[in-house]
């Protein structure tokens, strides 16, 4: 199993860094840059154009990986191995479409909200009811921590991870704003993920999370400040149902709360945000929001950002280390 988890990433990091070499300068031909609100941060204007969808990549990366070993697998564990890189391919063509839209109209909009929420919604309880076919998920809710257990009916199980993975996905795109921000803070993500396929002997799981751990340090060579690659929706929206994925397949949702923290502070800051904007008729807590925005504002560097962000996410997802400790007595 160690084998197969080392072979994982480094197939999965040598791929997606290759890649680059390709990917970018055809992205270059084809005009695929990204378009920045005119909205947003002036200092990011220098950014416009700088290649997008580049989460490609590791995309692909992954899906090598994935084939090899669902091969290797086969049968159930090679079932939900290809059901959980399908989830997240399904988010990833989803933002696919969003940056072709974006491109096209050379604009930073591309799919409504509500085509974006429906199609998410749709696959997220499309994995959810394979899940449980394959016998990888129960309703029962693992409470990290406190190692119990909450039985739920079905339908409300059902219910409750639609929203966590429709909210997660998109505070996961909320997050990739800075170069190489949200690759780093879900480098400790994935991490975590490994160890505990490791540790608790479920290789499957395992591997995926040191696929994506290999496609995010690969990625970080070309998206790390400053970025000659962007990931896009394509790849932000596949990275977070990724993210889910795995927390499903390990069946313990409720991690997600702090080893996700970044993610969730950076989707408060904006829900925050606006409705103390509306509520005050133009007043703001933040200087800018989502986070990220409010701390560059306020003089920080981008790569003080990325360290610092990803730095917490290092601490939380120890901590979130320490709160499955006691489900498989690690």
């Amino acid at each position: 199993m160690t084998t197969h988890l080392i072979l994982s990433f480094f197939i999965a990091f040598a791929v997606t860094a290759a890649l680059g070499f390709v990917l970018i300068p055809l992205l270059r031909r084809l005009k695929a840059g990204q378009s920045i609100k005119r909205n947003g941060p002036v200092w990011h204007m220098s950014k416009e154009g700088t290649p997008t969808m580049g989460g490609l990549m590791f995309i692909a990366a992954m899906l090598l990986v994935c084939l090899i070993f669902a091969l290797i697998y086969g049968g159930r564990d090679g079932a939900v191995l290809a059901a959980m890189f399908g989830f997240a391919l399904v988010f990833g063509v989803i933002g696919f479409v969003d940056d072709l839209a974006k491109i096209r109209h050379h604009g930073n909009e591309g799919l409504t909200a509500l085509q974006k929420f429906l199609l998410q919604l749709a696959a997220a309880v499309a994995f959810v009811l394979l899940l449980r076919h394959l016998g990888y998920l129960t309703p029962n809710l693992y409470v990290p921590f406190f190692n119990v257990t909450w039985p739920l009916p079905e339908v409300v199980y059902i219910l409750f991870a639609a929203f966590v993975i429709v909210g997660t996905v998109n505070a996961v795109n909320i997050t990739d704003g800075v170069d190489g921000l949200v690759s780093g803070v879900s480098l400790p993500v994935a991490l975590f993920f490994a160890v505990v396929g490791f540790l608790w002997a479920m290789p499957v799981q395992g591997i995926f999370a040191a696929a994506l751990l290999g496609g995010l340090a690969g990625f970080l060579v070309w998206n790390f400040n400053p970025a000659k690659v962007f990931m896009g929706d394509t790849g932000s929206l596949f990275l977070g149902a990724a993210i889910c994925g795995l927390a499903f397949a390990f069946d313990m949702p409720l991690i997600l709360i702090p080893l996700g923290i970044v993610y969730i502070c950076e989707t408060l800051s904006d829900i925050i945000q606006v409705c103390y904007f509306k509520a005050t008729h133009g007043k703001r807590i933040f200087k800018m929001a989502p986070l990220h925005h409010h701390f560059e504002k306020s003089g920080w560097s981008e790569k003080k950002v990325f360290t610092v962000f990803t730095a917490v996410s290092v601490l939380f997802a120890l901590l979130s280390l320490l709160g499955v400790s006691g489900r498989y007595g690690m």
